[in-house]
């Protein structure tokens, strides 16, 4: 399936760039007029998985973090978030709620929970020591025609 329009960005893992890459997200799909709740949850999810990125992936480092925003018809929206850093041992495990590997306790290990519950579709593949690629789906109620 080819998609109707696409968007790329690549930044640097600093936490300071996760609104840029919420809000970049989010502008880019307005495209499709969707409804406030869908644009908070999907500026959720890209946030968890940005945050990801920069705490775990590459803790103590920079890195690039690379997005790619594809929309499809019918208001089909998918999301990839890439990292090349530490990559997950376990997914399964890491998917669980309150698993957390960070050592401090401002992390309450709920990040994939989180995009699970906003959006439709959560795919996560990893490989240690290359990075880790978390991609979201999701289909909006409404929809703008010839994006």
């Amino acid at each position: 399936m080819k998609p109707q329009n696409e968007m790329n960005l690549c930044f640097e893992s600093k936490s300071s760039n996760e609104s840029f890459a919420r809000a970049t997200v989010a502008a880019f799909i307005t495209q499709l007029d969707p409804t406030i709740s869908e644009l908070s949850d999907i500026k959720t999810a890209v946030s968890e998985a940005v945050t990801n990125c920069v705490v775990h992936a590459y803790k103590d480092t920079i890195g690039k973090i690379y997005i790619t925003a594809r929309i499809f018809d019918g208001g089909l929206i998918t999301i990839k978030i890439r990292d090349t850093g530490c990559g997950i041992p376990d997914i399964e495990k890491a998917m669980e709620p309150l698993f957390t590997t960070s050592e401090s306790d401002d992390r309450a290990g709920l990040g994939f929970a989180v995009m699970q519950s906003f959006m439709d579709n959560v795919k996560v593949k990893s490989s240690v020591g290359k990075g880790t690629t978390v991609t979201f789906t999701k289909k909006l109620s409404r929809r703008v025609q010839n994006v």
